[in-house]
């Protein structure tokens, strides 16, 4: 009997912790969600700051301001896992993987400690822009913070966040690959505003990449652009054209939205039976 009473204790613990951190109505659920999106922006505002020349006294400051958030992450991160349903997929799941990827750099520095001055070089400068896909976690679904949003604006704020995410994230690898070599590309800054005029096609030729890893970053990001946005834009399209359309299954073909008229499968010519009033 006594071995029962640990696992039950066990149980409930993590039963609280995968409700909070799941929840968006509660009060410690809304100011749990708002305090994790001000860390996310705060975490990313600290890789762009760094890549001003600030003074010297201010680099430790910042350091340990990167190093605070990044705890509280990983403490989230192992909140997650142990309070899952299921521990493995949870761990596989593609928002946790991003979470422990955006921590990883800072978290692995913390571990095998190395000078203030190679945190912003080779891997570990490119592995840090990564914690811009944290924010695909506040889109996971249509409930979060104060209330619950419809499926289209849902969608809309997922492109949103998708542009945002893309050029983010470009800029900062073109950041990674350029700095150092490249005289027209001192800051953040600087590869965003290539980054933008590169994207919308407008190209004004005064920044260009000068390293192979840059032309590649420069590819990789026009490809994405041109594969994920017109996908995320077309989900929207489709919501709102089919805004006229009935919830109505064929039960031949399964085909689903019908005209509200429609007495017949446009698919199939099956008949179909659907509620219609003759008046309007």
């Amino acid at each position: 009997m006594r071995s029962d009473v640990p696992a039950s204790d066990d149980q409930a613990v993590r039963q609280l912790i995968r409700f909070y951190l799941l929840d968006h109505e509660t009060a410690p659920g809304k100011a749990i969600d708002v305090g994790l999106l001000g860390l996310n922006l705060l975490f990313v505002a600290v890789f762009i700051v760094e890549t001003y020349p600030v003074g010297a006294r201010f680099r430790p400051l910042l350091w340990s301001l990167e190093v605070g958030i990044a705890l509280v992450f990983a403490v989230e991160y192992v909140l997650r896992i142990y309070g899952a349903e299921s521990r493995v997929a949870e761990f596989f799941d593609g928002y946790t993987m991003v979470d422990l990827l955006a921590i990883l750099p800072t978290l692995a520095v913390l571990l095998f400690p190395v000078s203030l001055g190679a945190l912003n070089i080779g891997f570990l400068r490119v592995v840090r822009v990564i914690r811009v896909l944290r924010f695909y976690r506040f889109t996971r679904d249509a409930e979060f913070f104060f209330g619950t949003v419809s499926d289209n604006t849902l969608r809309a704020i997922k492109l949103l966040l998708t542009i945002l995410v893309l050029l983010l994230a470009s800029a900062g690898l073109f950041y990674s690959a350029e700095s150092g070599a490249n005289p027209g590309v001192e800051t953040f800054g600087d590869a965003f505003y290539y980054t933008v005029v590169t994207l919308s096609t407008v190209g004004f030729g005064d920044v260009v990449p000068v390293t192979r890893v840059g032309r590649w970053v420069t590819v990789g990001s026009i490809l994405a652009a041109i594969i994920v946005i017109p996908r995320q834009a077309s989900k929207i399209l489709k919501e709102w054209t089919s805004r006229e359309k009935v919830n109505v299954r064929c039960p031949n073909c399964g085909l689903a939205y019908h005209d509200p008229d429609a007495s017949h499968c446009k698919a199939c010519g099956h008949v179909i039976y659907q509620e219609a009033d003759s008046r309007e």
